[in-house]
């Protein structure tokens, strides 16, 4: 089958939905029909209904249905569709949705319309809502749901499952318990398929694994992400100062953390402030983009300043020009390779100044061996294309190329020193490292490349061999 026949069997889901959406049916029917497709489906075309859609779907969709289409939408999309409902329907869907999710969703909502939904919220929720809102966003606790199963170390197997069962008719995050002492201090967990095949006459206590993985609800993203990342559970439970248990991160809410991370770095690495989106306005990407923009412009102000002290130079070996964006390039391309090593490398806290100049020492080595290497082959190639097309002299030819390799060994040397020592510094001074971003690396590594080009130009060519056009 190849690949235009299989895009051609592929079902047609949204088409589909806003077919059904849009059809003169009873709701009823409607509502049977969407129900053999998944919220995710459903939440994708949300956007292209226009209000009265909307407003229809939100009539014929049961509250159970509604809160699964929600879960799958955009935060700010969703604050803003739930702002089209009358108030005892919007609460009655944010009472359904995870914890989690109606809290980030609240944020959306103006302050005065928010309240109203609170207060509508049945207590235990509205408790679960304001325990999650109380952290900020950068914390974990801001992830986590309280969607789990949280049993007493004392009970027996039999009475675990009945406790299992009493619970599950609110919570369906059972694949894991979650075992906590009198006071309510985590203690360890359970794997659901191990209590169904335990027999009765087993210690609860044999089932209890105290080395399942726990995290802090105050504990930042950057900090506990690689340990969530590390263990492939369905839920990882969030502790209190005191090692209480609050609720559970899950693994859905673990891979959009992991995602909303490496969209931040991204950014970061193209030097923005924070991700755009196709509908955020002209202003605000350019104030998102602005300031790294003025920051690398004076920098490039300063490499063109650099390029004029040279004057002499090229105006006396003019050739030499054609050659500058081949040592450029490979300057900033090293830089950006030792940058993203070094940011990955700095996700581990615990490394010591001792591992930090190893590290700084690698690259350097990198850097000086792929030097050498690429300026040989650069010595050759360029050397014989200045005799062959330029029809120089093989003295002439070979003395520029053997400056241009020089060069570039030079200066993807330093390079990959000033691609560690960067975020290294930054890191130093309490800086996100990513902000030490392609762009600016790229721009500090042209004023290495500029200086070192020229410089040895000026010092090899002119000074001591004397070389002139």
């Amino acid at each position: 089958m190849n690949a235009e026949t299989a895009v051609a069997l592929k079902p047609d889901y949204k088409n589909e939905i806003i077919g059904i959406i849009r059809s003169a049916a009873s709701p009823k029917a409607i509502r049977t029909q969407l129900d053999d497709y998944h919220g995710n489906d459903i939440a994708e075309v949300v956007g292209q209904l226009n209000q009265q859609e909307r407003t229809k779907l939100y009539r014929v969709c049961g509250i159970q249905m509604l809160a699964e289409i929600f879960e799958h939408l955009e935060e700010e999309d969703a604050g803003k569709y739930l702002r089209e409902m009358d108030l005892q329907k919007a609460a009655s869907v944010i009472s359904e949705l995870e914890t989690d999710t109606a809290a980030n969703v609240l944020r959306e909502i103006e302050k005065e319309r928010r309240a109203l939904l609170i207060d509508m919220l049945p207590q235990d929720i509205r408790k679960e809502i304001r325990l999650i809102a109380s952290f900020d966003e950068d914390e974990i606790g801001s992830k986590m749901t309280t969607n789990c199963i949280i049993i007493r170390e004392n009970l027996t197997v039999k009475q675990a499952m009945n406790e299992l069962v009493r619970q599950a008719e609110e919570n369906d995050n059972i694949s894991t318990l979650f075992v906590v002492d009198e006071t309510g201090t985590y203690y360890g967990a359970i794997d659901l398929k191990e209590l169904i095949t335990a027999r009765n006459s087993v210690p609860l206590e044999r089932l209890i694994s105290t080395s399942f993985p726990y995290v802090y609800a105050h504990e930042t993203i950057d900090d506990c992400i690689e340990k969530l990342k590390d263990y492939s559970e369905d839920s990882i439970p969030v502790l209190d100062n005191s090692n209480q248990m609050l609720g559970v991160i899950t693994a859905a809410s673990i891979i959009e953390v992991v995602d909303d991370e490496m969209g931040e770095d991204y950014a970061k690495f193209a030097g923005l402030t924070a991700e755009e989106d196709l509908q955020e306005p002209l202003g605000r990407s350019m104030k998102k983009r602005l300031p790294w923009l003025l920051i690398l412009l004076c920098l490039g102000m300063l490499v063109s300043g650099v390029v004029g002290i040279f004057e002499k130079v090229i105006s006396q070996l003019t050739l030499i020009m054609a050659f500058q964006s081949l040592i450029l390039d490979m300057a900033g391309n090293v830089g950006t390779q030792s940058l993203a090593v070094t940011i990955r490398v700095l996700m581990d806290e615990t490394l010591t100044f001792g591992q930090k100049m190893k590290l700084v020492g690698k690259e350097m080595r990198v850097g000086l061996c792929n030097g050498m290497l690429l300026g040989m082959m650069s010595f050759v190639m360029v050397g014989g294309y200045i005799m062959l097309f330029k029809h120089k002299t093989a003295v002439f030819a070979f003395a520029v190329s053997g400056c241009i390799g020089t060069s570039l060994m030079l200066a993807m040397l330093i390079s990959s020193a000033v691609g560690t020592l960067i975020p290294l510094f930054f890191k130093k001074i309490k800086v996100d490292p990513a902000v030490a971003s392609g762009p600016l690396i790229t721009t500090v590594n042209d004023l290495v490349a500029v200086v070192t080009y020229y410089g040895m130009s000026w010092i090899l060519l002119l000074n001591v061999l004397h070389l002139h056009e």
